[in-house]
């Protein structure tokens, strides 16, 4: 039987590996989740073949861009093929499943291997991603965790999703924790297409006959934006609202913004971006407080005249209370406390039967 010369997105999980044959620079930018990028062309080669077939010709354009594609793919068979059994089966792509991926993938497929091309490359990956992502979130049954700064909204997500609940993690996606001090050290923010790709992967993957938890976000995240569809659907589904006392959220947060302890000057310089909306009185306070080191003093006033007025004020908005609402209280919200919870809220066969018929009975 012939080895087929294209295959198309929804193919994307049949394969052992997908290849971006893209330069680093595009691959960089977005790519299909988990693909490796092995370049027939770098950024520098592509930009260069791209000058000669506007100033010049396509012919010599394509004599120059053919050169560094055989030595490009030469190396990577040395490289990275070599050790590959014969049925061993990647997916080849490119930018719109032209000449660099067909240049890889005829070459692999002459030698023998299932190596078949993504019909319209990239571009029709992302055409993909905008569609379902349009679509996706209706699909599902969603639960939103929802509570005032520190009451540990995501370290229950990662106790729900370590005794196997289903979990979108949208800050962790989005490698930010969502408001002004929100930035995570020595990580930048992926750009939009890469987060709206690791969201369509997730959601792609999904059992839609389970619910989905996911914390109760605002409209972006750092410099991101949650996809319209997406933040919708959250905003119509039934939320489960952690009581914590602020003595414990205090120190769950000094824990989880220790970076800032190291480095007061940072966190003098991102408070006093507060100060039209807070005035120089409070910013004052705050810097008083950095300066004596009294960090539980600190985050309590941060709490009091700040994060808490403005969650509660975006929480009565956004996520208003519903019949469907399920409300759990912790005491010290200690790691064994979210463990116990995170058991209880999946095991609670009433909060799943209510979180359930939220698929019947939107807010």
């Amino acid at each position: 039987m012939a080895i087929p010369r294209t295959a198309t997105v929804a193919d994307i999980d049949a394969y052992n590996e997908i290849i971006d044959v893209r330069s680093p620079g595009e691959f960089l930018e977005d790519h299909i989740p988990g693909a490796i990028n092995l370049p027939v062309l770098g950024d520098a080669e592509r930009s260069h073949v791209g000058t000669l077939y506007k100033q010049v010709s396509s012919f010599e354009a394509k004599k120059v861009g053919a050169a560094w594609v055989s030595r490009n793919i030469a190396h990577h068979l040395e490289a990275h093929f070599a050790a590959k059994p014969r049925g061993w089966r990647p997916l080849i792509y490119c930018w719109r499943g032209g000449s660099r991926s067909g240049s890889l993938s005829h070459v692999l497929q002459k030698i023998g291997f299932d190596a078949p091309q993504l019909e319209g490359g990239y571009k029709a990956y992302r055409r993909t991603v905008v569609a379902d992502i349009e679509t996706l979130p209706a699909e599902f049954i969603f639960v939103v965790v929802s509570g005032p700064t520190g009451s540990g909204k995501s370290r229950l997500l990662q106790a729900l999703a370590a005794h196997g609940g289903q979990v979108l993690d949208l800050e962790a996606l989005a490698a930010h924790r969502g408001s002004l001090l929100g930035a995570l050290p020595d990580q930048i923010q992926p750009n939009q297409k890469s987060f709206e790709s690791a969201i369509w992967s997730q959601l792609r993957r999904f059992d839609s006959t389970r619910s989905i938890f996911v914390e109760s976000e605002s409209k972006k995240i750092g410099a991101l934006r949650v996809p319209d569809a997406l933040i919708n659907r959250m905003r119509e589904s039934p939320c489960l609202r952690l009581e914590v006392p602020q003595s414990a959220r205090i120190v769950l947060l000094i824990e989880e913004y220790r970076h800032f302890l190291g480095d007061p000057l940072l966190l003098q310089t991102q408070l006093n971006h507060l100060t039209r909306l807070r005035g120089h009185a409070t910013i004052q306070v705050w810097q008083t407080l950095i300066e004596a080191q009294d960090w539980t003093g600190l985050v309590g006033n941060l709490l009091d005249a700040h994060y808490d007025p403005a969650y509660f004020k975006s929480l009565n908005k956004n996520y208003a209370s519903g019949t469907q609402d399920r409300s759990y209280a912790l005491s010290d919200a200690s790691a064994s406390e979210f463990a116990a919870l995170a058991a209880q809220v999946l095991a609670d066969t009433d909060a799943q039967a209510i979180f359930l018929s939220q698929r019947l009975v939107p807010r």
